[in-house]
This record gives structure tokens, sequence and C-alpha cells, in this order.
């Protein structure tokens, strides 16, 4: 099973592979049911997740029922117990939803996001065919403070000018908007880490953690953030969590979830 994942995840393109999970999801659900693993996006309960990774594999990180990974249970705990993302009990008039924009649409939450009355949800990413909107992050096709809420997680990793693309996050969020910024970082590293004369796939694989990766974030990726004009909070969602509550969801002790917000 491992090492056809590992195949899967590393031949076969992106577009192709988002297609595919459809199909395999429920057979996977169903073979893996038990009561170790629980997975909260959805509530199912699993003997194991699956393992996930290029190049080096993690082990039971990924959920067989919504394909998430230990950052997309992460943000969704913290979204749905620490914010008002999910407050759609009522009809919301349009004047009164939030606005959202999320960039590279993870399957796990977007057909939840879309149910979600209290929000005008947008998608956007320049290969995904299930993006609303093909747009490039560093020329967005969208107006000045128009969201209030932007999601954008593990996609500046991918941009070579991710400080444009910073910037345009910044302009088309709202005044009072707040956003999610996730990336794969080396806590550890106190600078971020860019080498282009690395042109060997395998080679930008086995330092980067995946071959179209164009840098590590270090920890000054905060910083630079704030030097963008965000106000950003470096949220340890994880140390406000039993060590039962990690284990059983299956997340990453540590992780940090970047919050940012744009103020006056």
């Amino acid at each position: 099973m491992k090492k056809l994942f590992k195949f899967i995840l590393n031949l076969v393109p992106r577009p192709i592979l988002i297609r595919l999970s459809y199909i395999a999801r429920p057979v996977l659900a169903f073979f893996l049911k038990g009561n170790t693993f629980t997975d909260p996006i959805d509530g199912k309960r699993f003997k194991t997740f699956l393992p996930y990774g290029y190049g080096k594999q993690r082990n039971n990180v990924l959920s067989p029922s919504t394909l998430s990974l230990e950052r997309h249970r992460l943000l969704w705990l913290y979204l749905k117990n620490e914010t008002d993302f999910f407050s759609a009990d009522t009809e919301t008039s349009s004047a009164q939803r939030k606005k959202v924009l999320h960039f590279a649409p993870e399957q796990c939450f977007l057909k939840r996001f879309r149910k979600l009355k209290n929000l005008d949800y947008t998608t956007t990413d320049l290969l995904s065919p299930i993006a609303d909107v093909k747009a490039d992050i560093c020329n967005l096709p969208f107006q000045d403070n128009t969201y209030d809420v932007i999601l954008c997680n593990h996609v500046l990793e991918h941009i070579s000018d991710d400080t444009k693309a910073m910037q345009e996050l910044y302009r088309v969020m709202k005044v009072g908007g707040m956003g999610v910024f996730q990336i794969p970082q080396d806590l550890n590293r106190e600078k971020t880490f860019e080498d282009n004369s690395i042109t060997d796939k395998k080679e930008r694989a086995k330092i980067f953690g995946q071959y179209d990766h164009v840098r590590i974030y270090g920890r000054d990726y905060f910083d630079k953030l704030r030097g963008i004009g965000f106000k950003v909070e470096e949220v340890d969602y994880t140390a406000t969590l039993s060590a039962e509550a990690i284990e059983t969801y299956c997340l990453a002790k540590g992780e940090i979830i970047p919050v940012v917000r744009k103020q006056l």
C-alpha cells in the first residue's frame, strides 16, 4: 500500500490525482474503518490513516475519508473552536455574509465551506480544476479591500516572488479582515533558505520537501508578513489540546498556524 501511494503521488500530475481521489476515497474509507483515529472534519473513525509525502513519507497522516492531512485537521479545529467562521445556523443576508477567498482549495474543505450560509465563498488557483477563478497570486483580478477572510495554505512555498504574492494578499484583504497563511516551515531554522541553482528534481525534493517548492521557510516568515503590513499571531493550537486529542486526530504537535490581520 505504501509503495503504491508513493508511486502515485510522485508520478501522477496533480490535476489528475485530484479527479482520481474522488473515486478512491469511499473505497479506502470502507476498508480502513475502525476506532483508533478520528477525522474531526467528518467525524469518521479509522483503524489507521494512510501514509503521505513526496520522497520521504510520513506514516499515518492522510485521512481515508476526507484526504485531510495534519495541517487541514488542525486548521478545521481552530476555525471551528476559535472563530465565527462556521456560524451558519441561520440564513444570512448577502450584505452580512463574510467574503472568503480560498487559494488552491483543498477537497476536504471545498464542499463543506460552500454549504456555509454565512459565507460568500470564492476559490482561486492557477491550475486547480476545482477552482472558481483561474488567477496568478502575484496579479490577482480582485479589487482592493474585498475579502473578510483569506485562506492561503501551502501555496507561498511554490511562488518565486512570494513578496509580491503577500502584497497582493494584503491588497485584496479588507481592513479588519483576517487570513490563515500556512506554509511548510522548519522552526529550527532562523532564516528562510532558497537556492535556485539546484535544478535536479530529486535533489530539490530531498532538500525542500517537494521538487516544486522554491524555499524552506524559517522563523523569519512571520516577520516577512509583518513587513508587508499584516499583524501576525503565531498560534500553536496544539498547545491548547490534550495529548489524547493530538493523537486521536493525528495532528503535528507544535505546528504553528500563522493568523494574519489587516489593521487600520
